[in-house]
């Protein structure tokens, strides 16, 4: 089965309306989505009883140092906390803290915020550039946390680009969290080139001085 652990949708940043999701992973070829909307879990309140699909409560946090994952997570956690007090919040709700692309320039929390009370780490992103997923890759192996691998999909056309392939016996998210967690997932995906690695980063800048200088 393949399961999409980081998908972004209207109700954060993302272009994907949150009724068609479903249709465009099964589209993909997708078993199992990760909905991983910034600071809001409202989309998944939208997708759970959908039943044609498996769907993973997800959130991705802004800490002080940057982004976290929180998967099996159905509340919002608050932002701008450190990268400790983000993950323990994540814990204390009863979810998994992963971090997602560690060495993404505006919003990874970089290697040195790896800290050893993550439950995992995202090894794969397709909106990550080459060197930086090959970076994650050796960092995931070389800690030996359980992993994840995702799109970061923000419009239709990426849902599904990246992924996990675990066990096809899954039928709820708990599964695709359990399978995760002995270490089962194996991660694919492409990665960004340098042409839109470019028009990422002209594209982030232009955003980020529009907030403020805040991160998203």
């Amino acid at each position: 089965m393949k399961a999409d652990m980081h998908i972004h949708t209207e109700m954060s940043d993302g272009s994907t309306k949150v009724e068609d999701l479903v249709d465009i992973a099964l589209a993909a070829g997708l078993g199992c989505i990760a909905v991983t909307d910034h600071n809001t879990v409202a989309a998944y309140d939208m997708l759970k009883d959908d039943g044609r699909i498996i769907v993973v409560p997800g959130i991705e946090v802004t800490s002080a140092e940057g982004h976290i994952l929180g998967y099996g997570i159905t509340e919002d956690i608050p932002r701008g906390m450190s990268v400790l007090d983000t993950v323990r919040a994540i814990q204390e709700k009863g979810g998994l803290a992963f971090a997602p692309h560690p060495y993404r320039m505006w919003s990874g929390i970089g290697e040195k915020n790896i800290i050893p009370e993550f439950d995992g780490l995202e090894a794969l992103n397709r909106r990550s550039s080459k060197s930086s997923n090959v970076k994650s890759l050796r960092l995931a192996r070389k800690i030996g946390k359980p992993i994840v691998a995702g799109s970061d999909s923000h419009n239709p056309d990426t849902v599904g680009k990246g992924y996990i392939e675990i066990p096809d016996s899954c039928r709820t998210w708990q599964d695709v969290m359990d399978a995760v967690m002995r270490m089962e997932a194996v991660p694919f995906s492409g990665h960004r080139g340098i042409i839109k690695s470019v028009k990422y980063g002209t594209k982030s800048i232009s955003k980020w001085a529009f907030r403020g200088f805040k991160r998203l």
